[in-house]
């Protein structure tokens, strides 16, 4: 009797212990980030910060945090909705606060379009989502710092290189 009973809690440990995978923990990668870079509108290979960029998702309260609020910016990689097929920033040029809390920066507003591509990982990271055919427009007004925009790459499965390029 004694070593059935050994037997069994023997038996019950192999099974629990093999039961457990290694990929119930998540170490891949999560949603990747649009990547954004800026670039000279008179000189399109160089580089060229935003002074003072503000970037607000439109209909939030809060910046992105994922960019440095209100600082000189050559690059920068945002959050896309997960569960929508648009999300619109508003990008702000020369941020900064009036008295009376306004903003008095140069505000353009860029909406980007996209398939959505759900991807399973694992059982420990679940879903991620990418993004396909994406599509970016800026809102015209009579005084947009944003001059053009590229799309360089149009399948955003990773933060790892430049998705768009923005010219100002």
């Amino acid at each position: 009797m004694r070593r059935f009973q050994i037997g069994l809690l023997i038996f019950l440990g192999i099974i629990l212990s093999s039961s457990c995978e290694k990929d119930d923990i998540c170490v891949e990668g999560d949603t990747p980030l649009l990547v954004i870079e800026f670039y000279d509108i008179s000189d399109t290979t160089t580089l060229k910060q935003v002074p003072t960029l503000r970037v607000v998702g439109v209909g939030q309260t809060v910046t992105v945090n994922t960019v440095t609020d209100r600082s000189n910016l050559s690059t920068i990689s945002i959050p896309l909705k997960t569960d929508e097929n648009t999300t619109s920033f508003i990008l702000i040029n020369s941020s900064a606060a009036a008295e009376d809390g306004t903003e008095t920066g140069n505000i353009d507003t860029i909406t980007f379009s996209y398939s959505r591509i759900e991807d399973f990982l694992s059982r420990g990271c679940g879903f991620v989502v990418n993004y396909d055919e994406l599509v970016a427009e800026v809102t015209a007004d009579t005084n947009n710092w944003i001059q053009d925009i590229e799309i360089t790459q149009s399948l955003v499965t990773n933060s790892d290189s430049t998705h768009v390029k923005i010219f100002h």
